[in-house]
């Protein structure tokens, strides 16, 4: 209650009515006056700037940079000692997020591991390298059936998040699915597919997947046009319905080694912890059957109880180690928390529970809320508005292909000398994975505005042909010149 107090007649009341630093023009957030937010049409990402109540005027403020699942940051200026539900809540009351559940903030140590923000510690206590302190605001519980997520934001953020999963190669998507879920993407964000706007080079300037070819474009083109009549809302609900059952959906993987010297992994999901050998899966022990996790250092232990074949239960103990004590803390608190989000009704009693499956060891307990507090316990709203962020866009493939195929010296068209072409090199994406590939190799210097009309023929041709397409679209970009076509190479008379 002092906290929701705190945020309200400090922040909204001093920025609404011009009691803080920000003078009588500094509006509220909610009504579109965020200082330093740029639009979500240009180049670079919206960069929106908070400053706690109590922070405000105070020299040993905590300065924290978070990055929001659209592109967007956010910097916080947070009092000295805060902690992290501070942080969290001034998150989510920017976003104007209700199921708050799902979500945390992560954060990268010096030994570039990533570590989920504990809302009940300072901030400083926990985070070493800053300031700034650099978060990402992601999801951290995947919904087990997001049918029950309630509002339509919240599903939008899990589209989000599920997109950047399978374009850096973290959620392993079959090549059907993919298309499927890159036409629903389409389907949300541009409408309907309209055949004399919307071309296959269209579904080139957008990133679905690490290996996204012109063939597989050229698909997604054609499942496109099959959403017809669907609303962002309800193409966002069936690609949630649809991702669901990927296999490798909301699994929180961890690297181990077991006994043998061997590596391995222990994916933790809704239903319990999957054991893998590479990319095979050998193993699944369901919540219920695992009675006893410990760590100790860097080892990990797990005591499961299975049914022999007389049906009577044996216990088997399973040791894994780590690489530090510290990555082996962090998976056994990962484990401790989504046993607890995904199976309990109402979190255990940290002070007088002494339950087996967590241990006297650490004075970690889960202190959240449940994911059926989380789908039953939730206030509904009438009425939310918001605005999706369009996805970033990259050159097409005739840009690349022209490009590559016409190496030009610098002339009068240039972008220095001619302001209205434009210089289409692509921006750095934060949420992109470093090892996605471009369509070219180099960045394009000279390209026709983007105004000019796009042909909407798109089919495969052999060699001859495609050199006399280059050829007309080499005139019709710089304006009719006339080209001399030869057997090796192609010469532009000016």
């Amino acid at each position: 209650m002092l906290r929701f107090l705190r945020r309200t007649f400090g922040r909204r009341s001093m920025q609404r009515y011009g009691r803080g630093g920000g003078g009588s023009g500094a509006g509220d957030e909610r009504d579109g006056a965020l200082r330093g937010a740029a639009s979500p049409l240009a180049g670079a990402p919206p960069l929106h700037h908070i400053q706690a109540a109590a922070a405000a005027g105070g020299k040993a403020a905590l300065q924290c940079r978070v990055q929001l699942l659209d592109g967007a940051e956010v910097s916080v200026e947070l009092p000295k000692h805060a902690k992290g539900q501070d942080l969290f809540d001034q998150i989510v009351y920017h976003l104007d997020l209700v199921e708050t559940d799902y979500f945390g903030l992560q954060f990268m140590d010096m030994s570039q591991v990533m570590h989920w923000l504990d809302l009940s510690k300072p901030i400083k206590k926990q985070i070493k390298i800053g300031p700034p302190y650099v978060l990402h605001f992601r999801i951290k519980y995947y919904s087990s059936e997001p049918n029950n997520l309630h509002e339509e934001f919240t599903r939008y953020l899990f589209v989000l998040q599920l997109r950047q999963d399978i374009l850096s190669g973290k959620l392993k998507c079959p090549y059907e699915t993919a298309v499927e879920l890159a036409a629903l993407c389409l389907q949300a964000e541009l409408g309907e597919c309209e055949h004399p706007e919307h071309t296959p080079e269209l579904v080139s300037e957008f990133r679905f997947t690490p290996n996204q070819t012109e063939a597989m474009e050229f698909e997604i083109f054609q499942k496109w046009k099959e959403f017809r009549g669907k609303s962002p809302a309800q193409a966002e609900k069936c690609y949630l319905n649809k991702a669901k059952w990927l296999e490798m959906y909301g699994v929180d993987m961890h690297v181990v080694k077991g006994r043998d010297g061997c590596e391995y992994a222990l994916g933790l999901t809704p239903t319990g912890i999957l054991i893998f050998e590479g990319a095979n899966k050998i193993g699944l022990f369901f919540w219920p059957k695992i009675t006893k996790m410990d760590f100790k250092k860097s080892k990990l232990t797990l005591v499961v109880v299975e049914d022999d074949d007389q049906g009577r239960e044996q216990e088997h103990t399973f040791v894994f180690r780590l690489d530090s004590a510290k990555t082996c803390k962090h998976l056994w608190k990962c484990a401790v928390e989504h046993h607890a989000f995904f199976r309990l009704r109402t979190p255990t009693n940290a002070k007088s529970s002494r339950s087996d499956f967590i241990r006297l060891g650490s004075r970690f307990r889960f202190s959240g809320r449940t994911e059926y507090q989380a789908t039953h316990g939730s206030r509904l709203r009438r009425t939310s508005t918001f605005e999706r962020r369009p996805s970033r866009r990259y050159p097409s493939r005739r840009h690349s292909t022209f490009k590559a195929n016409n190496p030009m010296k610098s002339s009068p068209l240039c972008a220095k000398n001619n302001p209205e072409v434009h210089n289409y090199q692509p921006l750095y994406h934060p949420n992109v994975h470093l090892g996605q590939s471009h369509w070219h190799p180099h960045p394009p210097v000279n390209v026709r505005p983007p105004y000019h009309e796009d042909s909407v023929c798109w089919k495969p041709c052999g060699e001859d042909s495609r050199l006399r397409y280059i050829q007309e679209q080499n005139q019709k970009n710089l304006g009719g010149l006339q080209s001399l076509l030869y057997q090796d190479k192609l010469m532009t008379t000016l």
